[in-house]
């Protein structure tokens, strides 16, 4: 493969985990990964860590926007992802003895339900199901109780991080949303925060270990960077419903793309 082909995939992998920060809120690695495994040949450890070192510009400028649209709470990210620091530190030692497909396999397998979990959430709230909250119930942590949870839930949402590079973002958004009751908008905007904190700490990780390919992600956070703020600008234009079905669609399909592509590379 010559340089210059090398480059533009590098730059097409970056876009597309870019809109995906951008809309979500969550990581790209569902489209980082499996491109740098199967069209780049990186061995799945290295791909993580250098998502993970992608996913910080990306997250920085998702939050940007997401901030100026005021859907973004700042003091129970940080707590969340206080947590999520310790737990990305222990989940990119034990990744290292988890074999490569099983780690690919067990993420899609989770994608796939929860994206339509979120799919028929979007469908309940248009029926009068859940409700948005009102700007009390369950958003900042304030009291020592809710604090703590918010430590415990960053915890294990960095372990995911550290395990799979997703920066725990898929996982931050679904117990912002599931748990915590957040709107979807203030919980992708909040969700990109936490991930930019947990996905610095799990890309040192990885770099402590020599996974992560600095070259690589410098070239591909160009098109990352640009496509990120594409991507939220979209997001916060569209309606909770819309976005909703959105965001479910993305997560049930790339879930089945991961599975399938694994079992296809065999």
């Amino acid at each position: 493969m010559s340089p210059l082909i090398r480059i533009i995939i590098i730059l097409l992998i970056g876009a597309g985990a870019g809109i995906l920060t951008g809309i979500m809120g969550a990581s790209g690695v569902m489209v980082v990964v499996p491109m740098l495994t199967l069209v780049l040949s990186f061995p799945v450890h290295k791909a993580i860590g250098t998502s993970l070192l992608i996913n910080i510009l990306a997250a920085v400028v998702t939050s940007i926007i997401y901030y100026r649209h005021r859907h973004l709470y700042i003091k129970p990210a940080l707590w969340i992802a206080l947590g999520s620091i310790i737990g990305a530190q222990a989940g990119s030692k034990f990744a290292d003895m988890i074999p490569p497909v099983g780690m690919s396999n067990l993420f899609g397998l989770m994608l796939i339900p929860m994206g339509i979990l979120l799919w028929v959430r979007g469908i309940r709230r248009t029926a009068g199901g859940l409700k948005a909250n009102n700007g009390n119930e369950g958003l900042p942590a304030q009291t020592l109780k809710q604090k703590l949870a918010a430590l415990g839930l960053g915890v294990l949402v960095g372990i995911m991080c550290g395990l799979f590079g997703a920066g725990g973002g898929v996982m931050i958004l679904m117990i912002l949303i599931f748990v915590l009751r957040y709107p979807l908008h203030l919980a992708i905007g909040t969700s990109s925060l936490i991930m930019m904190i947990t996905a610095t700490s799990g890309a040192i990780g990885y770099a402590i270990h020599g996974n992560v390919d600095v070259p690589t992600a410098l070239i591909a956070s160009i098109s990352t960077v640009l496509a990120a703020s594409l991507g939220a600008i979209i997001a916060n234009r569209v309606s909770e419903k819309t976005l909703g079905r959105i965001i479910g669609a993305i997560l049930a399909f790339l879930g089945i793309v991961m599975i399938a592509t694994q079992h296809l590379a065999r």
